[in-house]
């Protein structure tokens, strides 16, 4: 008998309540999804998620009161504060956007988001992000985070402390790290990293998870960031 496995839980942050309408019935018509919350702007998702635990939040950057970014930034730290391996240290945002070259979407990148997605996403596109991004195993559709990224790349390598920090970090890799660094920076997933270096998903993933914990990164998103601000990704490549 396979294991039966609790449904992905998923908080809807939106100041349109068409829009987490519209959400909501195509969430939970999956049978691996559950929505557990609504909010209908940054401080309300505070708020809801202080009494009801999620692994995903889907959240709109613009909003009236509390944007997203802030928004973000306070729930990961609240997250960041919960003992190890609490349920709700673990949770992940995909911020919604309407422009996929949109500062504002780096900016919640930057504010510890794993990843974005347009608001008018296929359905099937914006499911399966939901999907990846609480695996873990992948970036939310790179093509686009690396199109955002290669607009925003020079303020990327603008030099402060953080970046300093970040590329003598990159140096303490080691060698098979550092592969497996630089393709996790173009967007690979975990199998698609093992069939190219010809290694096993376990063997994979132990080695994200050293590169991530020496580069103090949250997540693949994160590393991304950091190879573009150490020039270990150049644009357009």
């Amino acid at each position: 008998m396979p294991e039966i496995t609790a449904p992905i839980r998923v908080a809807l942050v939106d100041d349109q309540q068409l829009v987490r309408s519209g959400f909501g019935m195509l969430i939970n018509s999956q049978p691996d999804l559950e929505v557990v919350a609504e909010a209908g702007n940054g401080i309300e998702a505070i708020q809801a998620l202080s009494a009801t635990a999620a692994d995903v939040v889907l959240m709109d950057v613009r909003m009236p009161g509390m944007d997203g970014i802030e928004a973000t930034r306070r729930i990961l730290e609240q997250a960041a504060a919960q003992p190890s391996g609490s349920q709700r240290a673990e949770i992940k945002i995909v911020v919604l956007t309407t422009f996929d070259l949109d500062e504002y979407a780096l900016a919640a990148i930057q504010a510890g988001a794993s990843g974005f997605l347009l608001k008018d996403a296929p359905p099937e596109e914006l499911l399966e992000a939901i999907r990846t991004v609480y695996r873990g195993d992948a970036v939310i559709a790179p093509s686009t985070t690396r199109r955002l990224l290669d607009h925003v790349a020079p303020l990327l390598r603008t030099q402060t402390p953080e970046q300093t920090e970040h590329a003598a970090a990159v140096e303490r890799l080691t060698a098979r790290e550092r592969e497996v660094f630089e393709l996790i920076a173009q967007g690979k997933s975990n199998p698609e990293i093992a069939a190219g270096l010809f290694l096993s998903e376990a063997t994979v993933k132990t080695h994200v998870g050293h590169i991530l914990a020496k580069l103090g990164a949250r997540d693949r998103v994160q590393v991304v960031v950091i190879a573009y601000e150490t020039g270990v990704v150049a644009p357009g490549t």
